[in-house]
């Protein structure tokens, strides 16, 4: 770290396209759904819809209150076991990231994760990249009562870390998730993603 600037009192990382080239996996996954069950959507729109929003929230702009509960919780699972199961052989962090996250962690700078993600899947990923050594705190979407762009899971974050939130990080790559974290008050760095540009690709 600089030694002319204060460091961070602590630094939150959104999961999927922020740790991990996921996007992409999910977009899959929701193409593939949406179809399956004559659900129109438009592919443009698609990774602002999906990405950074938990899967609850998506499926009832999808499918309205058409989907009780109990078909809601079968759809998720069914979804997120496709991804794990379709990312594994791929999971590997983004590139400059690794080196990041040691410098942080030697300079003694607390970290975390605050994905909307499902517990399964938080583990599923910081296990595979074999970072969980690295992350005092694991927040994920389940754990929360409002998703983004609500603050709550990066309060929540800052919290669990000894963190003040206008002295902490926050590394995402959704508008929702970087509105979440600017109105937790604290700074936010942007992940560009290639998720917009694989959608269309696929679908065209």
């Amino acid at each position: 770290m600089s030694n002319h600037t204060e460091p961070p009192e602590g630094i939150i990382f959104d999961m999927d396209g922020v740790l991990v080239d996921s996007n992409p996996f999910h977009l899959e996954k929701w193409v593939a759904l949406l179809t399956e069950h004559g659900v129109e959507f438009d592919p443009g729109k698609l990774p602002e819809q999906i990405l950074g929003q938990r899967n609850d929230t998506a499926l009832r702009f999808f499918f309205g209150d058409k989907l009780s509960e109990a078909d809601r919780r079968r759809l998720i699972e069914a979804l997120e076991e496709k991804f794990r199961r379709a990312f594994r052989p791929h999971a590997r962090p983004l590139p400059g990231l690794e080196p990041l996250i040691a410098e942080c962690h030697r300079a003694g700078i607390p970290m975390a994760v605050a994905s909307s993600a499902m517990a399964k899947n938080v583990e599923f990923v910081v296990e595979a990249l074999g970072f969980r050594r690295y992350f005092k705190v694991l927040v994920n979407g389940d754990e929360v009562s409002r998703p983004k762009p609500d603050p709550e899971i990066y309060l929540k974050a800052a919290r669990q870390l000894g963190a003040e939130p206008r002295s902490s990080v926050a590394f995402e790559d959704s508008y929702v998730g970087i509105e979440s974290a600017k109105r937790a008050g604290m700074k936010c760095i942007g992940i560009g993603s290639m998720a917009h540009r694989h959608v269309k690709s696929e679908r065209h």
